[in-house]
């Protein structure tokens, strides 16, 4: 994903999304934020986060939120009060995690608008004082949240959906169908004999609202849905959206092999279901971003300091264990201070992109490739010993050595690269900094012996304490 694609992303996020230093000063906020909040960008950033809270939110942030962000790493799912420019209050759930920036640290927050919520939960008391006819239906609508509370991930929560949809409404069949990147919608859990055997109708797949087709009333209008209807032995089926305010997600569809009333409370429990489900997987899609931002370089897409550690030590448990050799790469982009001082930083960050891509085309499909930060990558290669690991090298060194357009003239940059082996059969486990020392120590001969080199340093029986 390029820059401008990840920004365009993060501003049409359908959740608020901002950055904050440790102690709560907002850094900056995405589209989404701002226009719930009623304020320009330049009137949130050097605010504290609790100057939009209301006071009750305002001291449960202060002395129960950021000491468990700041223990924990990350808060989830916390009820807090918001407060706009005009002074409305406006309910929201935060999840926050804690990601370490040198000697600083940076809060990455995802705020969700809980109003609708609310608004579900006073449907819900609703639906309980007037379905006394409807017990199973009721008890469904008690439990589905505690369900989709439990759903770690897509397919987890379309699972779930499908399932609690067919026994709700005494469905034949009841699937969920999403939509991918591309905008076409794919089935992504449940039963559909129609799915594959009758001719997709946009008109019934883009409804913005619920519809009911039974099988008479497509003999007319849809002629080919009809005689699939009837083929499969169906009397009707139903429609709903799953959608966000901003985005459609997928459709909820019931199949009936028997006729029956579609009443209001019938399309009262699809919206509320239908409401809960989108909810749940706008958080999990999100959840997932958040994760994957806090473990990713945002520059070039790569595994960051955090995720290369982790790696590495998981790398590092896999050699013991198999007995085959591991080795790490450590590259540093020569003369790339002088980029930056002579062309400015938006060439550096161009010529930074442009070596991680390559880089992407060098490294085999089981390697690693991170970014330590600045100038520096790191690349893992499980079961590889000096010899292959040498190999990898040269051909990093050589991919990094080419013309990059970053600016009003043609840059040539090289790489100066360390090879640093652990082999379990002779040496002693190393930590993974102590492999990246070794492999940071080979680059730098490297530097000293005219750059545009690779160096190895094979690691020896430890010398070095173990932290």
């Amino acid at each position: 994903m390029n820059e401008d694609e990840w920004e365009r992303r993060y501003n049409e996020s359908p959740c608020g999304l901002l950055s904050s230093t440790a102690e709560g000063t907002i850094l900056e906020a995405n589209a989404t934020l701002l226009e719930w909040m009623g304020y320009g960008l330049d009137e949130l950033v050097g605010r504290p986060f609790t100057s939009l809270l209301e006071p009750g939110s305002k001291l449960f942030y202060a002395t129960r939120h950021l000491p468990v962000l700041h223990l924990q790493g990350r808060v989830d799912q916390v009820a807090l009060t918001m407060v706009t420019a005009d002074g409305t209050p406006m309910p929201v759930l935060v999840n926050s995690v804690l990601i370490p920036e040198g000697a600083s640290a940076v809060v990455r927050t995802a705020v969700f608008d809980a109003t609708e919520r609310l608004e579900y939960e006073r449907e819900l008391v609703n639906a309980r004082r007037s379905a006394e006819s409807s017990e199973s239906r009721v008890r469904i609508l008690q439990d589905v949240s505690s369900t989709f509370g439990l759903s770690a991930n897509d397919e987890d929560v379309v699972e779930s959906f499908a399932e609690i949809a067919r026994e709700a409404f005494a469905a034949t069949h009841a699937s969920v169908l999403l939509y991918d990147e591309a905008g076409e919608l794919h089935l992504a859990a449940g039963t559909n004999p129609l799915w594959g055997n009758v001719a997709p109708v946009e008109t019934l797949r883009r409804s913005p609202v619920e519809i009911v087709v039974t099988v008479d009333d497509a003999d007319t209008d849809y002629p080919d849905l009809a005689a699939g209807l009837r083929a499969a032995r169906l009397d009707a089926l139903s429609i709903m959206p799953l959608s966000t305010e901003s985005e459609q997600l997928g459709i909820l569809v019931c199949l009936f092999s028997r006729q029956r009333d579609f009443d209001a409370q019938f399309f009262e429990l699809q919206r509320a279901l239908g409401r809960q489900a989108s909810q749940t997987l706008v958080r999990v899609r999100l959840q997932r971003q958040l994760s994957h931002m806090a473990l990713h370089d945002q520059l070039t897409g790569l595994a960051n300091r955090q995720l290369l550690l982790q790696s590495i030590d998981a790398a590092i448990a896999d050699a013991e264990r198999s007995g085959d050799a591991l080795s790490l790469v450590f590259l540093d982009i020569d003369g790339f201070k002088a980029v930056n001082d002579r062309l400015g930083h938006a060439a550096g960050d161009a010529v930074l992109r442009e070596v991680a891509e390559r880089l992407r085309n060098a490294v085999r499909a089981d390697d690693i490739l991170g970014r330590m930060g600045g100038d520096e990558f790191v690349v893992i290669c499980p079961t590889a010993d000096a010899r292959a690991a040498a190999s990898i090298a040269e051909r990093l060194r050589s991919f990094s050595r080419h013309q990059i357009e970053a600016g009003p003239e043609p840059l040539w940059v090289s790489a100066s690269i360390g090879v640093a082996t652990y082999s379990p059969e002779v040496d002693g486990r190393p930590s993974p900094q102590e492999l990246l020392i070794r492999a940071d120590a080979a680059m730098y001969e490297s530097k000293g012996s005219g750059k545009d080199n690779v160096s190895h340093e094979q690691l020896q029986p430890p010398t070095l304490e173990h932290s």
